[in-house]
């Protein structure tokens, strides 16, 4: 009789747990949110003209024999600090990662070309997790390749009320980008670039106008360098609700 107990009892405990893995399975994704800075440069021509159509700039090619041959690109490198943040309950503030990559000749499908996302070391599995989802709506576009590097040491710096930011990928061996400020005598204070949306985030604070010194990516055969091209700063803001009132939409 206690065997036959016994064995009714575990085979109770099995449904109890079958029942709460079932619930859990079924329990909706906590919301998420994500505020973010982001020190941006790329090889288009001042500024970038991606924002405003759907291919990038045109430019000479470098390599012997292409003298007069014309490709089209847009060569970016994306550091990235967040300012504050939730995924699944995680938080994400402080967490620092960078992305390179070419949107390609023509998006107009939503096609591009390649990236490649580096955490810092100290980004934690959880804040990958959110990272990785997060980004995947601030850029809702279908990459011919996407990868995510070897962790890499990232480097920001921008101090409130400096003209420079400067950020590193693994002490400039992997990447680097300094922006300066655009210089306008008739403007109080950086160029800022209002009422533009930046991709898939639904509010930004403008774009700051600030030319790169230098933007140069290390890694591969898709090493890249250009100077005095594209390059601004922008703090964006993106949840949850606002890919769901997208969809209802």
């Amino acid at each position: 009789m206690k065997v036959r107990l016994s064995l009714l009892g575990l085979g109770l405990l099995f449904v109890f747990a079958g029942s709460l893995m079932a619930a859990d399975a079924k329990a909706p994704a906590k919301p998420w949110t994500m505020n973010a800075t982001i020190i941006e440069a790329c090889s288009c021509p001042m500024f970038c003209q991606c924002y405003f159509s759907t291919e990038p700039a045109s430019h000479e090619g470098h390599m012997a024999g292409q003298e007069g041959h014309k490709e089209t690109y847009c060569r970016f490198n994306n550091a990235y600090k967040v300012n504050r943040g939730t995924y699944n309950g995680v938080s994400l503030a402080g967490a620092k990662f960078w992305i390179s990559g070419d949107l390609g000749a023509s998006f107009a499908n939503g096609e591009t070309d390649w990236a490649v996302l580096t955490f810092d070391p100290s980004v934690t599995p959880a804040q990958r997790e959110g990272i990785q989802a997060i980004v995947g709506k601030v850029y809702p576009v279908k990459w011919a390749s996407f990868a995510v590097g070897a962790d890499a040491p990232v480097m920001w710096e921008h101090k409130l009320g400096s003209d420079v930011a400067h950020a590193t990928l693994d002490g400039g061996k992997a990447g680097e980008v300094m922006l300066k400020s655009s210089v306008n005598k008739n403007a109080a204070g950086p160029v800022v670039i209002k009422n533009l949306k930046y991709f898939g985030a639904p509010r930004n604070d403008g774009f700051v106008l600030m030319p790169n010194e230098i933007e140069t990516y290390r890694l591969g055969d898709k090493a890249f360098e250009f100077k005095g091209t594209n390059g601004f700063m922008i703090t964006f803001d993106i949840a949850s609700k606002d890919i769901k009132e997208q969809a209802t939409n």
